[in-house]
């Protein structure tokens, strides 16, 4: 018997010895698939290509499920790591695209750069050999020297304060300079920037906070304001760190901006008041809770656990949002007499009509929020 034992831990030992050979291999393949990678950043630098290419990533992605299914492998198996590999791929891009300028020997001042976003914006241009320029609230007796030369100029305060700020500084840049702000809402800011300098002009709006760590497929959509080919250059900058341009017009962003942002922000707002309202045990519940209602609670962690004034300034800013919001409330009230009567047929009425107008996106919903709740189970 204990020979037989011997045996067999002889023929595992053997077997893993193969594994960790092949593993080694698959390493090694890793490290020379990086190094053709840094070839191909060196291209992209020289002629001021953008390090996401969608098309040329879906076109791998597919041949390599095609190659797994061939291979006896798992498809989706396959596409996981890959999409691992090349996400690896792209932020070691941006990292090095991240030195790169689009326009050498230009000049940039932020104005809020003192602030998180102004600063995270300054260490990016500066880190890309852009001569950059700070200007905080105090800086305005030396505002005329700031915006000796400068080649854009970035606006990056408070929602509120935004088109006051762009009317103080705008007689005091060169007319050539771009001038763009970087606020949530577009249509005041870029009517204010096109009333008060008569140079080139565009309203930009990061889709995310300054404690991003990269810029890799992160979304900035860009609202056209006056003399596009010479505010390209910012754009393409952008581009080149590996952000995703979104073009649109003022009026569509700020519509389309109200669901996305104001109303969402404020469900989660009120969903999280109505938990701490009812004292609700939270690690308890999650010792109960399926990773779907972990991760809706962890979007609502999330939102508490960062600056309130932030998210008052976007749900706030406009008439139109605190008017979206008023109708989301009224609606959630017409359920009222649903819940009193117990109306299962009508909720199943609502429903139907609801996923009829969701159509095909709930399909691709069901595919999403699977892939991130089989993420969290791993984790936790």
């Amino acid at each position: 018997m204990e020979g037989a034992s011997s045996e067999w831990q002889k023929a595992l030992s053997a077997l893993r010895r193969k594994i960790d050979d092949i593993d080694q291999q698959v390493v090694d393949l890793l490290s020379k698939r990086q190094k053709q990678v840094e070839h191909v950043v060196n291209l992209k630098k020289t002629h001021n290509v953008q390090v996401y290419h969608p098309a040329r990533e879906e076109d791998l992605i597919s041949a390599r499920r095609q190659q797994a299914a061939e291979a006896g492998l798992s498809p989706d198996y396959i596409e996981e790591i890959y999409r691992i590999i090349m996400r690896r791929s792209r932020v070691e891009q941006t990292d090095q695209m991240a030195a790169k300028a689009v326009n050498p020997g230009a000049t940039v001042l932020i104005v809020g750069g003192t602030g998180e976003m102004g600063r995270y914006f300054a260490d990016w241009f500066a880190g890309a050999g852009y001569a950059v320029r700070v200007m905080g609230s105090r800086d305005w007796d030396n505002a005329a020297a700031l915006c000796a030369d400068i080649d854009l100029c970035m606006i990056s305060v408070t929602i509120d304060r935004t088109s006051e700020i762009i009317a103080n500084i705008a007689p005091y840049l060169p007319p050539d300079c771009v001038l763009t702000d970087v606020t949530s809402i577009k249509q005041a800011p870029l009517d204010a920037m096109l009333a008060a300098h008569s140079g080139p002009v565009i309203g930009l709006h990061p889709l995310f906070g300054p404690t991003t760590s990269t810029l890799d497929k992160q979304i900035v959509v860009a609202t056209p304001g006056r003399d596009d080919a010479a505010c390209q250059w910012v754009v393409d900058q952008f581009s080149l760190w590996g952000s995703v341009i979104v073009t649109s017009d003022a009026a569509e962003h700020d519509k389309i901006m109200e669901f996305v942002q104001s109303l969402r922000h404020f469900a989660t707002f009120t969903f999280g008041q109505f938990l701490a309202a009812k004292n609700v045990p939270l690690a308890r519940t999650l010792e109960f809770s399926s990773p779907i209602y972990r991760l809706e609670l962890g979007m609502v962690g999330r939102l508490f656990a960062q600056d309130a004034g932030l998210y008052a300034e976007i749900i706030f800013a406009t008439p139109q949002r605190r008017a979206l919001l008023k109708e989301y409330i009224e609606s959630v009230s017409r359920n009222l007499e649903m819940l009193e009567n117990g109306d299962k047929d009508e909720f199943e009425h609502q429903f139907a009509k609801i996923a009829q107008w969701f159509g095909p996106f709930g399909e691709q919903a069901m595919r999403e929020s699977s892939f991130l709740i089989d993420k969290l189970i791993e984790r936790f």
